[in-house]
């Protein structure tokens, strides 16, 4: 029928977000994103709009497809500062395990490219990471951590989160990354995992 879409709308958002989360924003050509979501450029800029607002729209759906699980896994109870902290990058390290997507992180290679967002693209990346910190911090101080402990462990946990994103594209092994992360861990008071704790299967 006239008018009427002939393919999978969030399917073809899901493949542009892979390609942003590939190539980072400055690379994701629009030869590159029509490749990877299989549309032409008509249907491309007719669905979705420019360049940057695809890429909004892609940081929206990967922020609702993985963000949620870092809030399951804060949710707890755990039994220390140290257990939430495993508790979150373990988020993290399985994700990274996931062949079917890109290495690394959508928000984190969209941070190491921030000159090169509009200013609605730097709010939303920076609004996203203050999300995950907030988040952090609610969890670390209902395991027991004072506030300038839980603001302060919450920072470095973000930072080891995003670490990893940017190791694993670098190609280091699943076994250095748990590394990575249990030193994180057992930084924290409380709870001291080991790698293999934190490894995927």
């Amino acid at each position: 029928m006239a008018g009427r879409k002939q393919f999978n709308v969030d399917e073809a958002l899901r493949r542009a977000m892979h390609v942003f989360w590939r190539w980072g924003y400055s690379e994701a050509s629009i030869d590159r994103l029509t490749e990877g979501t299989g549309l032409g450029r008509g249907s491309l800029y007719g669905t979705f709009g420019d360049k940057s607002t695809l890429f909004r729209k892609s940081l929206q759906r990967y922020a609702q497809t993985y963000h949620p699980l870092y809030d399951q896994a804060l949710s707890g109870p755990h039994s220390s500062p140290g257990a939430v902290v495993a508790a979150y990058l373990r988020v993290t390290l399985n994700r990274i395990a996931d062949r079917t997507v890109p290495d690394g992180c959508l928000l984190t290679v969209s941070a190491t490219q921030f000159p090169a967002l509009d200013a609605e693209g730097q709010a939303m990346v920076r609004a996203m990471i203050d999300g995950l910190r907030a988040m952090l911090e609610q969890a670390l101080l209902a395991a027991g951590a004072d506030e300038q402990e839980a603001a302060e462990v919450a920072l470095c946990t973000l930072a080891t989160n995003k670490s990893l994103a940017v190791l694993s594209r670098a190609g280091f092994s699943g076994e250095d990354l748990a590394t990575v992360a249990a030193a994180a861990a057992k930084n924290a008071k409380g709870t001291t995992p080991s790698p293999m704790d934190l490894q995927t299967s």
